[in-house]
């Protein structure tokens, strides 16, 4: 498995993140999205409105490169973030048999296409770490897939 369990408690928790494509100029485009955890295989599956439309599908879909990050703060005094950082290959699914969206599409108005993305880097700090000074917090980096 990809993720610790208290990195997949934390993602449940979540429902906004900003993913990172490579446009065909280089340059890169950030974007805040709505995701899902897929249990069923393994991977983070980004959706909204318009999505098959969007240039962040056409970026993924002409290079596959992303990195998607979630983070919050559990407090601001003490200051006290987390942050889970997922880099690895997007792929752009008009129509997926398998997206964690499955149950939501009808109430979001979303269109169904998803970005997929399949972590290869996991990166993560705060997670877990209740009580912990965040000087003192250890970020747990990692290759996976």
């Amino acid at each position: 498995m990809s993720f610790s369990d208290t990195e997949l408690e934390y993602l449940s928790g979540q429902r906004l993140g900003r993913l990172a494509t490579a446009q065909p100029d280089g340059t890169l485009q950030i974007s805040p999205v709505g995701f899902r955890y897929n249990g069923a295989t393994g991977t983070i599956d980004v959706a909204g409105r318009g999505m098959a439309a969007s240039k962040k599908y056409r970026n993924v879909a002409d290079n596959g490169q992303v990195a998607f990050v979630i983070d919050d703060f559990v407090s601001l005094q003490p200051w006290r973030p987390r942050c889970l950082e997922i880099r690895g290959g997007g792929e752009a699914i008009a129509e997926p048999t398998d997206s964690a969206w499955a149950t939501d599409l009808t109430e979001t108005g979303f269109d169904g296409a998803i970005i997929r993305i399949r972590p290869k880097r996991i990166i993560s700090f705060g997670i877990g770490e209740s009580g912990t000074d965040v000087y003192d917090y250890q970020v747990s980096k990692r290759t996976v897939g």
